[in-house]
Parts: structure tokens; sequence; C-alpha cells
């Protein structure tokens, strides 16, 4: 097992390692991808095919200390009310270039807070959501519930639309923690809303916790994770707390001598870790656990887990199309990132125009190396000889893109007869494993990859 001094030195407790949700990770994103290219993209889906879609909603009532993610606070509904009009102008524009007979396998709503949305709104968004293309049959619809923004009338219109999991953000029961973050939730409003969805029908549940904030101790977690396993999730995401101050201006709220040590990160992390399995969780990838019904698990045991910008998924689909301000998309081309200025984003769609800003079209060895990344990240292993024939090269093409690798980190992998495995008291460091096949970044050795 690798020791904690290692681990610093490799940079697992950085921030700033990628979580390889995509491959190139977004801050390679480049100018130079704009309308024209996704419309292409979207007319070259095969008819009666399906895809994903993700809707994003920026807006929050109030706003969390710990998030990094693009959001904008609003004590009014006249702002979203105005910004649902431009996602239906965006639906519209995005049907008008989508070949016959599209059907959503996946469909995720986030945010931000998508249940800041009326009833009304929640109806209006998602007829025009299917207006662009149905549901497939057994299609996967979820949406990001806030327990704090929601109640009947929302969760009925939500019902009727089709909802079918629920993703409740809860990142820690212990109230200083709360106050702290600045996300004030109890688990009687949680245990509440929870409630309300299974009374609709709603069962599947979905719970993101976070392990590494401020004043959390090995007491602390382990309340926090009792009570959400008595909430009866069957998926877990458990995410490390990422303090990037210098990137979210909401975080220098936090106070930075609060957070934990490295020691007591990984402490916490696995605390909650070996008490979900104790529960009866499998443990899945990096970060997310589920029980073994779960379709996640079941992919997982399969082998045909992947990777996208909401983490591990079951989504098959080799398109995701993105709705909505800052709203990142994935084609067979590349990626595509809609304008994260909400201002902007509406500018354009009312001009008539998809509000693509920047994005990445694949080249060289970009899929082949996304590719290995992937399968390390999600089952600790990659074939690599078979991965280079999926993507028609030789298979020591693949293969010698591990040379280094056991020099830049040693006893960490092993590989035999073309295939790279992590080895168990290694998995910590699939990220850093996963970088050292990244063209656009630095190895943990500290010499390039790119070619």
């Amino acid at each position: 097992m690798q020791t904690l001094t290692q681990l610093r030195k490799l940079g697992l407790f950085d921030a700033r390692v990628p979580r390889y949700t995509s491959y190139p990770t977004a801050p390679q994103f480049k100018l130079g991808v704009g309308s024209g290219h996704v419309g292409d993209w979207l007319a070259a889906i095969p008819a009666g095919g399906t895809v994903s879609v993700y809707v994003h909603v920026p807006f929050c009532r109030r706003l969390c200390w710990f998030c990094a993610c693009r959001t904008q606070g609003t004590k009014t509904a006249e702002p979203v009310g105005a910004y649902v009009e431009t996602l239906k102008r965006e639906l519209a524009l995005v049907k008008a270039r989508l070949p016959e007979g599209v059907a959503i396998e996946h469909l995720h709503w986030g945010g931000g807070t998508p249940t800041l949305l009326e009833p009304s709104m929640i109806s209006d968004l998602s007829a025009a959501v299917f207006d662009m293309a149905p549901l497939a049959e057994g299609a996967q619809f979820s949406v990001e519930i806030d327990p704090t923004e929601v109640d009947g009338p929302r969760l009925d219109a939500l019902a009727k639309a089709g909802l079918n999991r629920a993703s409740i953000g809860v990142q820690d029961f212990d109230p200083m923690i709360q106050e702290v973050i600045g996300r004030p939730q109890s688990y009687e409003i949680t245990r509440d809303a929870v409630e309300m969805l299974r009374a609709r029908g709603i069962g599947s549940l979905n719970v993101d916790l976070l392990y590494g904030l401020p004043h959390q101790t090995k007491a602390r977690i382990t309340d926090s994770v009792e009570k959400v396993i008595s909430l009866g999730p069957d998926r877990i995401a458990l995410f490390g707390y990422a303090h990037v101050p210098w990137m979210s201006k909401r975080q220098q709220l936090i106070p930075t001598e609060a957070l934990p040590s490295p020691e007591a990160r990984l402490e916490l992390y696995n605390t909650a870790r070996d008490l979900f399995v104790a529960a009866g969780f499998e443990e899945i990838g990096i970060d997310h656990f589920a029980k073994p019904d779960d379709g996640l698990a079941i992919a997982h045991r399969n082998g045909t887990m992947h990777r996208n910008f909401q983490g591990y998924t079951e989504d098959r689909s080799r398109v995701l199309i993105p709705i909505g301000a800052s709203s990142i998309g994935r084609f067979p081309q590349g990626y595509a990132q809609n304008e994260p200025a909400t201002s902007k984003y509406q500018e354009r769609v009312r001009a008539g125009e998809l509000p693509v800003a920047k994005g990445h079209i694949f080249t060289g060895d970009d899929l082949l190396r996304g590719r290995i990344i992937e399968k390390l990240l999600c089952d600790f292993r990659a074939d690599l000889g078979a991965i280079a024939a999926e993507h028609g090269v030789a298979p020591q093409v693949a293969i010698a893109m591990a040379d280094g690798l056991d020099a830049a980190l040693p006893g960490t992998t092993m590989l035999e007869d073309g295939v790279l495995t992590i080895l168990e008291d290694s998995r910590p460091l699939a990220r850093i494993i996963a970088r050292f096949f990244d063209a656009y970044e630095m190895s943990a050795s500290g010499h390039s990859q790119a070619v």
C-alpha cells in the first residue's frame, strides 16, 4: 500500500488532478468549435437512434459556498421563467437538425436547482424536451432534487413527466458543517422529500455525499452516512471536496484551516466506504456505491459501465446533447460546450443560433487514450490490445503508451499480455495513473505524454 507521504508526492490530494469525466478534460476545450459543427453532428446521428440529453438549470435560491458549479442566485421566478422559454427555443433548434425517429435513452436535469422551476415550468419544459425527441422504452429520466426547494405540486409535475430517478445532494448532515459550507438542510427535510418521491412511485434514489469538508470528523461522517443509509438509496456518489478558491470565489468563505489533513481526509473516505460496504452496497470505481440490483452495479459487473460528466453511468448512448447555459455535450466527433454566461446563452438562442461557445474535435489518438482512461477508472483494468483493435490500430500502439508507467509509479500496476491492471492497494491512485495516458496533461513523472 502506498504511504501517505507517497500519496502526497504523487498528487492524490491535489484538487487539480482531473476527475476524467471526459477526455480531453473541459479545461482543454478551445474556441473554434461552434454551432455549425454541432449542427452537422446532430444531423449525422443515425435515424431511429438513441441519444442522451442533459438540461442545465443554473439558478439557485441560495448559493452554497462549497459548490464550484456555474450557478447564479435568484429570489424571484421571473428570470427562471425567461430562461425556460429560452430552453424551449434551443430544444426547437436542436429538433430542426435531428434525423427522424431519434429517441432519448437518458435524460438528466441538473444545475443549479432544477426543482426551483414552478410546476407549470416543469410541464412546459418536459413537453418541449419530448417534442424534440420522445423517451425510448425503458429510458431513465433523472432530476437533481433540492429537498429545501421541492413540494408536492412540483413532484407531481415531475412524476407526470416521467421522472423515475431522483438525485439528492446531502453533502453532510452535521448542522455545524452545513453552516460552514452554506448548505442548511436537515435530515428531517431530506427524509420528507424522499417519502414524497416514493409516494409518487419514484423509488430509484441517488444521494451525493462529500468527504474532506471543514470540521468533518470520523464521528460526524459516520452519523451522516448512517442517516443516508436509513433513507434507503440504491446509489451513492461519495465525492472528495475539491477546495479551489482560486476558481470559485464562494469557496473563499470556507475556512481553509478547518479542512482535514490528508491523513484525516483518507480516514474519512475509508470510514464512509466501510459503512456503505457493510450495508450491502457494492463499490463502484473510485467514488460510487450501488446496491447489487441497481443498474449501475449490473453494468459494472458486466463491464459496460461508462463515465460522463455526471460521473459513472450505465448510459450506452454515444451522443449526449447539451441543453442550457454552460452545458457540455459529447458526440462521436468531439465535445461541445454552450455559452457559460446565461445572458450570452440567451442572446444567441434568441438569435436562432445553437449557443456553442467552444469544444474539442477528436483528433489523433484522442479516442484511443480516452478509452484507456475510461476503462482504468471504471474497471481498474484496461485490455490495451482489445482497445487498440476497437480503434483500428495495432496492439503495440496502445501497449507502448504504458512505457515508463512502472518507473513513474512503481508498484501500482501490472502489465501482462497487453492487459494493464491497477493493483488493489493502488486503486486510490486511479486518477493519477489515468493521467499518465493524458496527452494534454503532465504525467506523474513530470514528463509530457503529448505526441
